[in-house]
């Protein structure tokens, strides 16, 4: 089973660009978008062959969280039960036979970390929600994170030391997530590979490849052995993210 994780920063805006073509070309059985920046009713998304699930955030053009699969999930959970994480779209779950899936957006803390309280908060409810589950079944857990986690996982790890996504409190609370039974599958598969998942679009960034490991297949220790690759897909382009991957040793559709 394949898995893909992609932040799109904006579906309309990517829509007209190659996504239609990306996603057929990547043919994920699960294919998870964060920063939807969307409403409903805004977009007409065809992808044949998949269900879709959209989870809105209530401000306009902001934020929001999507899976398009072609497996239909047993459950689908909008949001942690929090309003204020929940009014932004940034968590969706889905339950399948063998896994839970949560799609996250996790909050940037914002230029001089004015957001980091707030970010904090959704790090601690996320941990607990995903301990919960995983009691019950391996859980997946994809998306931007907004965290590099170890100095390799970005390009300038002094000039940023504590500039939100490197501060070391959000790199602590990823750690006490890892702690507390969870895996980074890319890092545990690839435990000295340079690869970035994002890159501003200032300052040739992208071209320079000075970028960011922001996002992530996280993996319930339960469900390690159903990991058979996890990868970044740096040559796809379309948005200041590229996709991620997570190949599962589970029949796909």
């Amino acid at each position: 089973m394949k898995l893909i994780s992609w932040n799109v920063n904006g579906l309309r805006a990517v829509v007209r660009k190659d996504f239609s073509e990306i996603f057929q070309n990547l043919n994920a059985d699960i294919f998870s978008i964060q920063e939807t920046k969307l409403q409903e009713g805004q977009i007409d998304l065809s992808l044949p062959g998949y269900h879709q699930y959209f989870f809105y955030a209530k401000k306009k053009g902001y934020s929001g969280t999507a899976v398009f699969t072609k497996k239909e999930p047993l459950n689908i959970k909008y949001g942690l039960g929090i309003d204020e994480f929940d009014d932004e779209g940034r968590t969706l779950t889905l339950e399948f036979p063998d896994f839970y899936l949560i799609n996250s957006y996790t909050p940037n803390s914002q230029p001089k970390l004015k957001r980091l309280e707030y970010r904090m908060r959704y790090d601690d409810a996320l941990r607990d929600y995903m301990k919960k589950l995983s009691v019950d079944k391996p859980v997946v857990l994809c998306g931007d994170l907004n965290v590099a986690h170890e100095e390799i996982d970005l390009k300038n790890d002094k000039t940023n030391h504590k500039n939100p996504g490197f501060s070391d409190e959000e790199r602590n609370k990823f750690t006490e997530l890892l702690n507390s039974g969870f895996i980074d599958s890319f890092r545990t598969l690839h435990p000295d590979e340079v690869k970035y998942s994002w890159w501003s679009y200032r300052f040739n960034a992208r071209k320079n490849n000075a970028g960011w490991r922001i996002d992530y297949f996280v993996v319930s220790d339960n469900g390690k052995n159903l990991i058979s690759n996890s990868n970044i897909l740096t040559d796809v382009y379309g948005s200041d993210h590229c996709p991620i991957e997570l190949d599962l040793n589970i029949q796909g559709e």
